[in-house]
């Protein structure tokens, strides 16, 4: 289940395995596609989703040179390790993300 998160509580929801931060606005179409996606990946592949509103919170957005959304944030144990914008079909990131986790996903 995708959580919200803000800059105060982002640190401590990151630390361990895989964790995608996504980045939306209440005013943008493709993040309203992209929610559900990310969400069913959340229960296909082991990793979590965290959502965060840039309206609300804009510090994430500014410090990864977001222009754009929706965008993601792949965490691994703590560490920033990709940044994915735009919208894509769910075939298409789970593919992404499942050479992310490492070839025993990549089915």
């Amino acid at each position: 289940m995708t959580m919200a998160v803000t800059t105060a509580n982002l640190p401590q929801q990151v630390q361990s395995g895989v964790v995608i931060l996504e980045l939306w606005a209440p005013w943008c179409g493709p993040c309203k596609i992209m929610s559900p996606i990310m969400a069913a990946l959340e229960t296909e592949l082991p990793l979590r989703v965290l959502t965060m509103n840039i309206d609300d919170d804009k510090s994430v957005a500014e410090e990864f040179g977001i222009q754009s959304i929706p965008a993601m944030i792949v965490y691994r144990d703590g560490k920033p390790y990709e940044k994915i914008v735009g919208a894509y079909s769910k075939a298409k990131l789970k593919a992404h993300l499942a050479q992310t986790l490492g070839s025993d996903y990549a089915k």
